[in-house]
Formats: structure tokens, C-alpha cells, sequence
């Protein structure tokens, strides 16, 4: 093999020897880069996971949160309940609701009037605990404003009337139509006295705003598992799948007659 020859296979050696070299360079550098981005792309999920576990709860609708104005004739621990009913019923209701909340609407419809014609009896008093559970799980700030308008309603001395009329007229779950102040004005029309200036500067200045987010962090740290919550002698009776309007009602009347 002559000279030349020699020196020509060398030199292809040493050339696939470089370019061997340089590939595994690249893929080095490609394997480094895989693993940065990799890396950042880890650290921005724990950021936003961060971000997001550091907003869940907070309040959405309220700003500014103002003190903490409770409804005329407000009862119970931190005056978070409005009673329907007198005083000196034998019988207590506690019911925790959300006017956004489906399940809530089919409690009332389907127990309306078995509740009014206990309270009206004297026979049964409802506490009404209102929170704002629709709201942290769907968005929005129907739940905030619907409630502080009945708070409202309850300032006039119409709670009641207004509480069914919003629940005649709840819209969709993810419709988030009674975060419209002028909406709530409007259906508070349909009850007879309600829509005046005071209510009117209520419903639009959020007053009981803060008092609902109270009711809300109430309802939490309650352990409760969702709207409605309807307790009878400290039980969730809504829970009990053979609980009626007449079985609560002989509940109710039994109590009532010792």
C-alpha cells in the first residue's frame, strides 16, 4: 500500500472520529436542553399550582371588604342566621343554602309549602344560614349579591317572600345572572313594598357582603358537604333518601306536641 494510500485512510478515520465526536456534542446539548426545559416547566406548574392554592377561598366579589354588617334581626353566633318563624316554636330548622345552588331549589320548591304552613303555625322556626358556595366552584358573584339582596330583603322585613321569589327565578348553575344588581332589583319588584331607595342602596353598595363571606368561612369550617344542608335537632336530614314534606311535618307536629 503506498504512501499516499495510508495517509488517505487516516485521514478518513480521524474524519469520522471528529464527526462522531461532534454528534455526540450535539446530543449532548440536546439531552441538556430536554432537561432544562423540562425543569422550568416543572417550576412554572408549581408556580401556578402555588398561585392557584394561594387564591382558592378568597373572596372574588368583595374587593374591599367592608366591616361586617349583619341583616335586621340577625340571630345566632356572629348574628349569621335570619330566622322565619316565631320565637318560641319548639321545632328549629337550620338550613344552609345557596340561591345559585340547583339542590337548594328543588329543597324549596318541594318543601315550600310545608315550611309555611309550619312557621305560620308557630309550630317551626328556620334559621337561614346563606353562603356563596356556587360562586368558589363555578366563578362569578351571583351567589355574593343574591345573597346579600335577600339580607336586604330582610332589612324591609320581606326575607321570606324575596327568598322564594329568587328561588322561582334562579337561573341556570353556570349562569351567573344574579351577579346583575339591576336584575335583583327588578325580581325584588315582585315582592310588594320591597323595591325602594334603602333596598336599592343596599343591594348596590354590597352591605352584607362581608356578613355573607362570614357565613361562607362559617359553612366551612362547619365540615358540611354541601348546600343544601338542612338540620333538624342537629341532624342532615336531606341526607335521609325517605325524608318527605309529610315525614318532616310529623316531625315537626310531634315535637310540637311533646
Amino acid at each position: 500500500m503506498s504512501e499516499k494510500n495510508r495517509d488517505g485512510k487516516r485521514d478518513a478515520r480521524q474524519r469520522l472520529a471528529a464527526e462522531r465526536e461532534k454528534q455526540k456534542s450535539a446530543e449532548r446539548r440536546r439531552r441538556a436542553l430536554i432537561v432544562g426545559v423540562s425543569v422550568v416547566g416543572v417550576l412554572g406548574l408549581a408556580a401556578v399550582i402555588g398561585v392557584i392554592a394561594a387564591n382558592a377561598g378568597k373572596d372574588k366579589g368583595s374587593k374591599n371588604a367592608g366591616p361586617v354588617v349583619a341583616p335586621s334581626g340577625a340571630q345566632g353566633k356572629d348574628s349569621l342566621a335570619i330566622p322565619v318563624g316565631k320565637e318560641g316554636a319548639k321545632s328549629t330548622l337550620t338550613v344552609w343554602e345557596d340561591f345559585r345552588c340547583p339542590a337548594c331549589q328543588v329543597f324549596e320548591t318541594r318543601y315550600r309549602s310545608t315550611l309555611h304552613e309550619l312557621t305560620d303555625a308557630g309550630k317551626l322556626r328556620i334559621e337561614y344560614h346563606l353562603v356563596r358556595l356556587i360562586d368558589g366552584n363555578t366563578g362569578g358573584t351571583g351567589s355574593l349579591h343574591s345573597a346579600n339582596a335577600a339580607a336586604c330583603a330582610q332589612d324591609a322585613g320581606k326575607f321570606r317572600d324575596f327568598h322564594d321569589v329568587l328561588y322561582e327565578n334562579q337561573p341556570p348553575e353556570r349562569d351567573d345572572a344574579f351577579a346583575d344588581n339591576a336584575k335583583l332589583i327588578a325580581l325584588a319588584g315582585k315582592v310588594k313594598g320591597l323595591d325602594t331607595p334603602a333596598f336599592r342602596a343596599c343591594v348596590n353598595d354590597g352591605t352584607h357582603n362581608t356578613w355573607v363571606d362570614r357565613s361562607q368561612k362559617a359553612f366551612a369550617s362547619g365540615g358540611f358537604s354541601g348546600t343544601p344542608t338542612v338540620l333538624f335537632g342537629g341532624k342532615n336530614i336531606y341526607q335521609d333518601q325517605t325524608l318527605t314534606p309529610q315525614k318532616l311535618k310529623e316531625m315537626v307536629e310531634s315535637a310540637d306536641r311533646g
